[in-house]
C-alpha cells in the first residue's frame, strides 16, 4: 500500500496547521472518523489475502496510532494557548469585595413589617414602647374601660393563667394596649408612641392563630381630634402599601376603650392572588381606631377636660399577607426554611420612608 506514507504525511501536515480546536477536529474526523480516509484503509483489510493483512495490518495500526497520538499532542497545545489568551485578557480586581455567598438566613416578615410601621409612625415623631407578655386585670381589662361579662374576660378568648386561691388570675395580654395604660400612668403628656408585640387569644384557623402580632398607636395632645386620626392613619397607608392614593372610609364601631370609635376600611382590587390597596371599587377593613375614652384617660390620672387623644391598633401578620401576598398565618409559625427563604428579607436592609421600605 504505496498511498500510506502519502496519507501520513498529509494527515500529519493537516494536524501541525490546525489553528484551533474546531479546525483540529475537522482534521480528526477526515482521517480518523467512520468515513476518514485512515478507517478507508483499516477497513479494506478484509478484502486482503492472509498475506497482505499480515503485511500491512501493523502499518495501518502504526499510521492510525501516529495520527491520532499527534491530534492529542496538537490539541493539548491548542488548549494552553487558549488558556493563556484568556488569561491575558481576564484580568482580576483584587480592590473589589468578594461576592457575597450563599445566603444563611433572612428577616420574618414579621419583623420585616414591624420595622416598615416603625420606620413610618417613627417619622411623624412616634416612639416605640414595650411592656410585658403577661398582664393583670388591671392593665389588660379594668382601666381600659372592660365592663365585667364582656366577653374578652371569659376563657373562649382568652387564656388565663392559675391563680392562687382568692388571687385574680394573670391573663396573657390580648392586646398590646396595657403598654398604654402603663406609658399614660407613668408619663405626662403629650404623649405619641408605638407599641408593637406579640398578643394572644383562644383562636385559631387559616387568619387566625393563638399568638400573633400587633401594633397599637396612642396620641395625646391638648386640642387632639379625630381629623388628626384620620389625616395620620391616611398617611400611613399610604407609605406602607407605597401608594400615592388612597380612597378610605371610617365606619362607626363599639371599642370600650375609644369613644368614637371606627374601623378603617380602605379600597382595593384583587388582580389574580394578589390584593393592590389604593384602586377598585371593594372595601376592605384595614385596622381599628378611634378617640381615648374620657374613662380611660381618668383611670390614668389624666384630665380628660385638658387632655384628648386618639389610638388605632392593627395585625402584623394580616398587614404582612396583604401586602406580600401571603394567603395563610399557620406557616409564619411553622419555622419551615423554603418558606422564610421565599418569603423573607435581606437582614441587613433597614426600611425607611426616604430611602424605600421594601
Amino acid at each position: 500500500m504505496s498511498d500510506i506514507t502519502t496519507i501520513e504525511n498529509e494527515a500529519l501536515a493537516a494536524v501541525a496547521a490546525a489553528a484551533d480546536l474546531e479546525a483540529l477536529d475537522a482534521v480528526r474526523v477526515a482521517e480518523l472518523g467512520k468515513k476518514g480516509r485512515v478507517s478507508g484503509l483499516m477497513g479494506s483489510l478484509g478484502k486482503m489475502s492472509p498475506e497482505e493483512r499480515k503485511e500491512n495490518g501493523p502499518k495501518l495500526n502504526a499510521l492510525k496510532n501516529r495520527v491520532n497520538d499527534a491530534i492529542t499532542a496538537r490539541k493539548t497545545e491548542l488548549e494552553a494557548e487558549a488558556l493563556e489568551k484568556q488569561l491575558a485578557s481576564e484580568k482580576l480586581d483584587l480592590t473589589l469585595p468578594p461576592s457575597p455567598g450563599p445566603k444563611a438566613g433572612a428577616l420574618h416578615p414579621v419583623m420585616q413589617v414591624f420595622e416598615e410601621v416603625a420606620a413610618i409612625f417613627g417619622d411623624m415623631g412616634f416612639t416605640v414602647a414595650e411592656g410585658p407578655d403577661v398582664e393583670d386585670d388591671w392593665h389588660n381589662f379594668t382601666a381600659l374601660n372592660f365592663p365585667e361579662g364582656h366577653p374578652a374576660r371569659e376563657t373562649h378568648d382568652t387564656f388565663f393563667m392559675k391563680a392562687q386561691e382568692g388571687d385574680t388570675p394573670k391573663v396573657l395580654r390580648t392586646h398590646t394596649s396595657p403598654v398604654q395604660i402603663r406609658t399614660m400612668m407613668d408619663q405626662k403628656p403629650p404623649i405619641r408612641i408605638l407599641v408593637p408585640g406579640r398578643v394572644y387569644r383562644n383562636d385559631w384557623d387559616a387568619t387566625h392563630t393563638p399568638m400573633f402580632h400587633q401594633v397599637e398607636g396612642l396620641v395625646i395632645e391638648k386640642g387632639t381630634h379625630m381629623g388628626h386620626l384620620k389625616g395620620c392613619l391616611i398617611d400611613f397607608v399610604k407609605a406602607f402599601f407605597e401608594v400615592d392614593t388612597v380612597e378610605a372610609r371610617f365606619r362607626p364601631h363599639f371599642f370600650p376603650f375609644t369613644e368614637p370609635s371606627a374601623e378603617m376600611d380602605v379600597k382595593y382590587t384583587r388582580k389574580g392572588e394578589t390584593i393592590e390597596i389604593g384602586a377598585g371599587d371593594s372595601w376592605m377593613e384595614i385596622l381599628g381606631s378611634g378617640m381615648v375614652h374620657p374613662n380611660v384617660l381618668r383611670n390614668c390620672g389624666i384630665d380628660p377636660n385638658e387632655y384628648q387623644g386618639f389610638a388605632f391598633g392593627m395585625g402584623i401578620d394580616r398587614l404582612a399577607m396583604l401586602k406580600y401576598g401571603m394567603p395563610d398565618l399557620r406557616p409564619y409559625f411553622e419555622a419551615d426554611p423554603q418558606w422564610t427563604r421565599h418569603y423573607g428579607f435581606a437582614p441587613w436592609s433597614t426600611p425607611s420612608v426616604s430611602g424605600g421600605l421594601s
